[in-house]
């Protein structure tokens, strides 16, 4: 009887430039990064660099809960993308259609902004952030904030300064694009996140916070330097980020979302393709802007996508998604000051080197 024939050896895990990886970033000078990583060889892996609590002395394992800040604005394009599929609502139509007389100033008019342009920051609007409301940091850490209110301070603004493809980015595009969400399906943008993303896809550390302030544990905490003192902001009521940053996740689930994005897990081809048709920004990180995510080509004819994020309370996010999402790299960050040029360059590396 002849044996059967030995099954081909399955690729090994190359775990060399995972670690030459956290070798680099623990020089960036943050207080901790988690750092999630997908490969088709290695699967899924959780590292940590640094310290999650700097008080307590924990280290950072790769499971801490984190502010993702504006990374939430691609949830919020993929949900808003679901529902054009759906014919619920259509990327042409205007702001005015769905929020009637909301924006009639002498520098903005909703008839003449479309939903395309908000999710792609070209709508011309002004950031809410600019307003005086927001020029104290501390002033309303522990206030509810409407989404309503942002917009009506951006309202308020002269028009921004815009580059030659009319984008310019502003947190009140996507509060906007938040409030009609609502309008069309009578939810809450946090309750449309949770049932057509978080519950899809099985994430269990995923949560829209509203008014609470903490984080759950295990948490990354959140560090920023003023008058030379460093502060630890992490509790905090973020609900005027609203769709513009105010989820709460961690770097497992964020990999799970975005690799779920980009392998069309979450979209049909016809809504992911208009995701990814780009407008030129020249002075961002990306240099390309689509309906809520950005694009990168750090090396020569090899793309990725994702969506820095930066919270005022000091959280960080990058991360960065192959085409195909089977390859994927996520970094949360504790500190608001670090070595931001050298953490990108060992991000665009490892991205480039998984396999």
């Amino acid at each position: 009887m002849t044996a059967p024939a030995a099954s081909a050896a399955a690729p090994r895990c190359d775990s060399k430039p995972i670690q030459e990886a956290l070798k680099e970033l623990r020089g960036v000078g943050a207080s901790g990064i988690s750092v999630t990583v997908k490969s088709p060889r290695c699967g899924v892996q959780k590292h940590g660099v640094g310290l999650s609590d700097l008080k307590k002395g924990r280290k950072v394992v790769g499971n801490e809960h984190s502010r993702i800040a504006s990374n939430t604005k691609t949830w919020v394009a993929t949900v808003v993308l679901q529902l054009v599929g759906e014919g619920k609502l259509k990327l042409d139509d205007s702001v005015d259609h769905y929020l009637p007389g909301l924006i009639r100033t002498e520098h903005y008019d909703g008839r003449k902004i479309t939903i395309r342009q908000l999710l792609q920051h070209t709508s011309g609007l002004p950031d809410y952030l600019e307003a005086p409301f927001w020029e104290e940091e501390e002033a309303h850490r522990w206030d509810h904030i409407d989404p309503l209110l942002t917009v009506k301070q951006a309202l308020t603004l002269p028009p921004p300064e815009r580059k030659g493809s009319g984008f310019s980015y502003s947190n009140t595009n996507y509060n906007l694009a938040g409030l009609i969400v609502t309008k069309v399906t009578g939810r809450s943008i946090g309750t449309e996140i949770n049932q057509r993303i978080v519950k899809r896809l099985g994430l269990h550390d995923t949560y829209w916070p509203g008014d609470r302030t903490t984080l759950p544990k295990p948490e990354l905490r959140s560090y920023v330097k003023r008058s030379g003192k460093l502060l630890d902001w992490t509790e905090w009521n973020v609900s005027g980020a609203d769709a513009s940053g105010a989820l709460v996740s961690t770097g497992p689930d964020v990999t799970a979302f975005w690799t779920a994005l980009m392998s069309g897990k979450l979209l049909a081809p016809a809504q992911l393709a208009e995701m990814k048709k780009t407008v030129a920004d020249p002075e961002a990180r990306s240099e390309h802007y689509g309906l809520g995510v950005e694009r990168y080509q750090h090396t020569p004819g090899f793309v990725t996508w994702g969506h820095s994020g930066f919270m005022e309370t000091g959280h960080k996010l990058r991360n960065a998604v192959t085409d195909d999402g089977r390859r994927s790299v996520t970094l949360l960050i504790g500190s608001e000051e670090f070595n931001e040029k050298k953490l990108d360059s060992v991000l665009a590396k490892l991205i480039h080197d998984l396999r």
